[in-house]
């Protein structure tokens, strides 16, 4: 039996031994956009770069290059942000840079996070950490890596 989950979009789910199974975020998500140009990521997400951020937050956010907006895709709510470039999967370097874009959004007190972070830079791989940086942060999160990223010069270049 087909399920509505949006205007248009529907789904027939799998039928298993506790009752149906509801189709997956990637899958829904596929077809909400006609496509599989997306990365789905999760401000929960941060809670896993050690970096003091604990709350848990009840949407997921899908970066692509077709739709913006707040999005209610059957019993799920999908932050859909139109971004030129992201990533294929969700890595450490791209996490942390995602996390200071979203710096206004966390519930966490953001100077002590933002401590943190300087410190989690520096344990992961430089050229890495710039190349994200360079590639997925806004103009902020630039000014405020680059400080962090210069400190990190090559030992043998002085």
């Amino acid at each position: 039996m087909l399920r509505k989950l949006s205007g248009g979009l529907y789904a027939y789910p799998k039928e298993t031994a506790f009752g149906p199974a509801p189709a997956t975020d990637r899958d829904v998500v596929s077809a909400f956009l006609k496509g599989d140009r997306f990365l789905l990521a999760s401000p929960n997400a941060y809670n896993s770069l050690g970096v003091g951020t604990t709350q848990l937050y009840d949407k997921t956010v899908v970066y692509n290059d077709k739709r913006h907006g707040e999005f209610q895709l059957g019993s799920r709510k999908f932050a859909f942000r139109v971004k030129p470039r992201f990533p294929k999967s969700l890595t450490s370097e791209f996490l942390l840079v995602d996390l200071v874009n979203n710096l206004d959004q966390l519930a966490e007190a953001k100077d002590e996070v933002l401590k943190r972070v300087m410190v989690r830079a520096e344990t992961l791989d430089g050229q890495r950490l710039r190349r994200a940086v360079r590639e997925y942060g806004n103009e902020r999160t630039k000014k405020i890596f680059e400080r962090a990223l210069t400190a990190r010069v090559s030992p043998h270049a002085a």
